[in-house]
């Protein structure tokens, strides 16, 4: 499935605006603001990684709704530098959209849509720069422990010569507070 970047863009605008009102309103057919904020879990990501001219830098906030025990959605941040001295540099910057399924208390069955636009550039100026958006979509499978999750995903719109990661299967670890 191959979606233009303009379309791409229009999609993570349009899901951003209609749940940042979706959030009024669940507030006032719960009676109580505190009622929403005490049903969503904050988490994310940071990743260092250095060594020999190599710079790596990644945040990646998020938050979730949890609607009950089993279902939840909610967005997610990520900005990454990558360098590598006198070779290339760049920086990712997007959103995503998460929805989550706990069919019991250990399991989790997740899916991801995530935007990224991937801006890199080359030190030996061979005419390589790019910048574009690139898609991922991710069903995972993991293991939940109280607020920790361990488990495995696969980026169903993977591509081989756009997408930032090496592989369309990754490992994850979530953390919610």
């Amino acid at each position: 499935m191959k979606f233009s970047s303009r379309i791409q863009c229009k999609l993570i605008v349009s899901i951003s605006i209609l749940l940042s009102y979706s959030q009024p309103s669940i507030a006032q057919d719960e009676g109580s603001n505190s009622n929403f904020w005490s049903n969503v879990q904050y988490g994310g990501g940071i990743g260092l990684s250095f060594g020999d001219g190599f710079f790596s830098g990644t945040l990646a906030p998020n938050a979730i709704y949890n609607f009950n025990q089993e279902f939840g959605l909610g967005l997610g941040l990520n900005g990454s530098y990558n360098s590598q001295r006198n070779v290339f540099n760049s920086t990712i910057l997007g959103a995503s959209l998460i929805g989550i399924y706990n069919p019991i208390n250990e399991l989790q069955i997740s899916s991801e849509f995530e935007q990224l636009n991937v801006n890199r550039n080359f030190e030996n100026n061979i005419g390589v720069d790019d910048n574009y958006w690139v898609p991922a979509f991710f069903v995972g499978l993991g293991y939940r422990s109280n607020n920790v999750i361990f488990g495995i995903r696969y980026d169903l719109l993977y591509n081989e010569r756009k997408s930032v990661y090496i592989d369309p299967w990754s490992p994850f670890v979530r953390v919610f507070f």
